[in-house]
């Protein structure tokens, strides 16, 4: 499996490119990222280990404002809400990294109330049902939201995953990305499978 670089973290890619130059001459790290392959086996924990890995690069992608980061040297705080199918993959993934010096904790929260204190905030299958009222209760703050189907982008969320042809990728929201006062890298942008609300961004 192949890591390309980027600030303090990586971006993981399961496929290897075809030329080692490409990787000297720096092409692949700013412009050419793919989808995170998921086994046929085990369908479920593979998803959730690429999902993990993609929740734990995503910082490292996301300009973040002094003030959407917590006080003094608090935790970098990653929330998920709903069922939690991540076991202990997403804490191994993020463990010894950091955001400004910041450590990553990861949270199961079981209440819409406890999500302001959220960096990021993944909203699960299981919590999509009420995902309105997560958005809800992180609207206003600069917090990078995540779900796993296409209304969770409808109702206001930033990114979401989806499965295709035994891929993770994900879509972008730019819009509400621009409301939360967080800027996403054209690397990432390049890695999305679909932005959407691109344009209005831009105005804004």
């Amino acid at each position: 499996m192949l890591r390309l670089q980027c600030k303090n973290r990586t971006l993981s890619t399961m496929r290897v490119l075809p030329s080692r130059a490409l990787l000297r001459a720096g092409t692949a790290l700013s412009l050419r990222l793919h989808p995170l392959s998921v086994p046929a086996q085990f369908p479920t924990a593979s998803e959730y280990r690429a999902k993990a890995n993609y929740l734990a690069d995503f910082p490292s992608f996301v300009d973040w404002p002094p003030e959407a980061l917590p006080a003094g040297k608090a935790s970098f705080l990653v929330c998920v809400f709903g069922e939690f199918s991540f076991g202990t993959t997403l804490a191994e993934m993020t463990r010894g990294t950091a955001v400004q010096d910041r450590r990553f904790e990861i949270r199961w929260m079981r209440k819409p109330r406890e999500l302001s204190a959220c960096q990021i905030l993944f909203v699960s299958h299981s919590g999509q049902k009420r995902y309105n009222q997560a958005l809800d209760d992180v609207s206003g703050r600069m917090a990078l939201t995540v779900g796993e189907t296409p209304e969770f982008l409808n109702a206001g969320g930033i990114l979401s995953f989806s499965g295709q042809q035994g891929t993770i990728q994900f879509d972008v929201n730019l819009e509400a990305a621009n409301k939360a006062h967080l800027k996403i890298s054209s690397r990432l942008l390049a890695l999305a499978r679909h932005v959407v609300n691109r344009a209005e961004a831009a105005k804004s």
